[in-house]
């Protein structure tokens, strides 16, 4: 028993170097690309917003670690999920009411006196209140010590009232084009917009809490889908849109900061009140910059992993119905779950998705933004 032991903490020890030098990457990575867009973009001050958040959110959700373990917020893991999960029973959970106001304030600072300074109020509402739909979804569910807090068509209906809020807000003050850029073509869909708006936002924020299932998954992914869209932003339109690329980079601060304690083996989960918010935010972002498509392109694993459980339970009740027995498509949803269960190691998947995603990143900016 001892041997085995030593031998496993040897294999996380090896794990754990890895996923630090793919973040250090990650990390590098973005920063060059905020150093070079600046000297590009002579007003579009990235670097430093994304500098301050990242070491910010760090701090803060290291802050808290012991907060959360001093009142017993711990991750609960539903029994029919992967064995090897059960490993991480006890981390503390809820980091996202930590990580996430601090991407509101900042940008609330560093933007106050600027002429679309109401779009960033507009969209702090929005993602605020999605957090705070997350918390007590997570608070529910600490509290009936499940996997399962609020009841699906109770959250659906939350997440439904807020968006509905948000547009009409969007609407009266004309934050909302009427038309959606499909790649190089732009369609004028009027009002429709405001139904599409909804759709977003509700698929968007449940697509990235089914996506946050692996450690460091969705924080990676958020890093590099929040940097693509700032990048999008300014090479479209650099004067009007000038406000929200910062705004992407200070959220992809926060998510980097958090990724550094989220990371495998993770310390800290972010909970629904992180992953429900930082989807509100990309589809709320993306939608008054106009950018829904370069969303679902760059947001390509949020949707397969939406579409995986959508497959599944689909496919199984279809089945069950017309054969009297259930079938599975995957071996478990969502997607990353299969992975697992088909013997591929959890860290090999978290990177294998953040590589997919950087590629999903940069098809977006060759092929969607210059005709």
């Amino acid at each position: 028993m001892e041997k085995f032991k030593k031998l496993l903490d040897k294999k996380r020890t090896s794990f754990s170097n890895i996923i630090n030098i793919q973040i250090l990457f990650l990390f590098g990575l973005i920063l060059i690309i905020c150093f070079l867009i600046d000297c590009y973009y002579k007003n579009s001050n990235l670097t430093i917003p994304f500098i301050i958040t990242t070491l910010v959110s760090s701090i803060i959700t290291f802050i808290s670690i012991p907060k959360l373990k001093k009142f017993k917020i711990k991750q609960i893991f539903r029994e029919e999920g992967p064995r090897n999960h059960f490993l991480k029973q006890g981390t503390p959970t809820m980091g996202g009411i930590f990580f996430i106001p601090i991407g509101i304030i900042i940008s609330n600072i560093l933007y106050i006196n600027t002429e679309n300074y109401k779009i960033i109020l507009t969209l702090s509402f929005l993602i605020i209140f999605f957090m705070f739909i997350g918390f007590i979804d997570d608070y529910l569910s600490l509290k009936k010590q499940l996997n399962t807090g609020l009841k699906s068509n109770q959250k659906i209906i939350l997440q439904f009232l807020i968006s509905l809020i948000f547009i009409i807000i969007c609407a009266s003050n004309n934050l909302i084009p009427e038309n959606i850029q499909i790649a190089n073509k732009i369609i004028h869909i009027g009002n429709l917009i405001y139904p599409l708006g909804i759709f977003v936002i509700l698929a968007e924020s449940n697509s990235t809490n089914l996506t946050d299932g692996l450690d460091g998954l969705l924080s990676g992914c958020s890093v590099l889908i929040f940097t693509g869209l700032a990048i999008t932003i300014l090479i479209k339109n650099p004067s009007n849109d000038c406000t929200l690329a910062p705004l992407c980079i200070v959220m992809a601060g926060t998510c980097m900061g958090f990724l550094f304690l989220n990371k495998y083996p993770a310390k800290l989960f972010m909970g629904d009140s992180g992953s429900l918010a930082l989807g509100a935010s990309l589809g709320g972002i993306a939608l008054i910059s106009n950018n829904l498509w370069s969303l679902l392109i760059m947001g390509g694993i949020l949707f397969a992993e939406s579409i995986s459980v959508i497959l599944q339970v689909s496919i199984f009740k279809i089945s069950k119905q017309l054969n009297g027995k259930g079938h599975r498509f995957f071996l478990m949803a969502p997607l990353h779950h299969h992975f697992e269960l088909k013997g591929n190691n959890e860290i090999l998947i978290v990177i294998s998705f953040w590589f997919i995603t950087l590629l999903l990143v940069v098809a977006n900016l060759i092929f969607f933004i210059k005709p």
